[in-house]
């Protein structure tokens, strides 16, 4: 891992370390240190999304702008992808790609690098919040999925991706909202601001119901602060954030467990279950455990 880590270069060093890193200078890193024969044309139909691309819409009127440039002027940029098995994907250059394909292109200039599963979610990750911003909820997942694959704390997210503790805490809380609320919010049809009020009430009716008024009644965010605090409505437990870390640290042991048994794993109050399809299968739990079974 340290071999690869110098032969990515300083910028790319900095990426993946705990500092705040900078994304238009980690893609100016590879585009400047890429010799001539590193730039190749491939097939934009063989190119395929960064599995891990946070950014689930993309705006049309903004895409077809970047297109008509690309008719005039070309690709100014390589984009970045991996090799996969089948193909490519995506590293750094969604919008372009998507752009040349509406202007037409059946090839896209790109430089070739290898960056493993957990690199690539969060170059994907900050290439849309320092680029063009996400909508609330497609952030929050992004930033949920990181924290857990990556084994960090809120703390170390938050210092890593240049962002408060607090920030982090309300965009994951986020995802506590029903289904009909979120969708709001990924439309942009209530604020932040309300969105984070109704975050942090309980009952998933009433959050519908006050988002609806919210609508309805153009409420402002105080509004609607003063309505859910005169209201008396019943708030998410105080300890839920405790409650949260330790359920976090549950997903990464159960994680680890499936890696090693094999099979899915469920770690919930304090207890693990582990289930088996047949005998054999518990045999060779069993034996991965190393616990045996000595007969009678």
């Amino acid at each position: 891992m340290e071999n690869k880590r110098k032969a990515l270069g300083k910028g790319l060093e900095q990426l993946f370390s705990n500092e705040v890193i900078n994304f238009d200078n980690f893609e100016k890193e590879i585009v400047n240190t890429a010799k001539v024969n590193d730039i190749i044309n491939i097939p934009i139909n063989e190119i395929r999304s960064n599995p891990y691309q946070p950014r689930k819409t993309f705006n049309e009127e903004t895409l077809q702008e970047l297109a008509e440039s690309i008719k005039e002027y070309g690709i100014v940029e390589p984009i970045i992808v991996k090799k996969s098995i089948k193909g490519y994907e995506l590293i750094a250059g969604e919008r372009r790609t998507k752009a040349s394909e509406i202007a037409g292109l059946e090839t896209i200039p790109a430089i070739i690098k290898d960056f493993n599963d957990q690199e690539m979610m969060e170059i994907a990750l900050i290439e849309n919040i320092q680029r063009e911003n996400l909508n609330p909820i497609d952030e929050a997942t992004a930033y949920e999925n990181i924290i857990q694959i990556s084994n960090m704390t809120q703390e170390e997210f938050a210092k890593k991706f240049g962002k408060s503790r607090s920030h982090v805490t309300n965009m994951l809380g986020l995802l506590k909202l029903p289904k009909a609320t979120k969708k709001l919010v990924e439309e942009n049809k209530i604020s932040m601001g309300h969105a984070r009020a109704l975050s942090k009430l309980n009952d998933e009716e009433l959050i519908n119901n006050l988002a609806d008024r919210i609508l309805n009644e153009s409420l402002t965010v105080r509004e609607l602060e003063h309505i859910i605090q005169e209201s008396k409505l019943p708030k998410r437990n105080k300890n839920s954030q405790k409650n949260e870390d330790v359920n976090m640290h549950y997903k990464i042991y159960e994680r680890i467990m499936r890696e090693k048994i094999g099979t899915k794993i469920k770690i919930k109050n304090n207890k693990i279950e582990i289930p088996f399809d047949r005998e054999k299968d518990l045999e060779r739990i069993l034996e991965i455990l190393g616990i045996e079974i000595i007969g009678d």
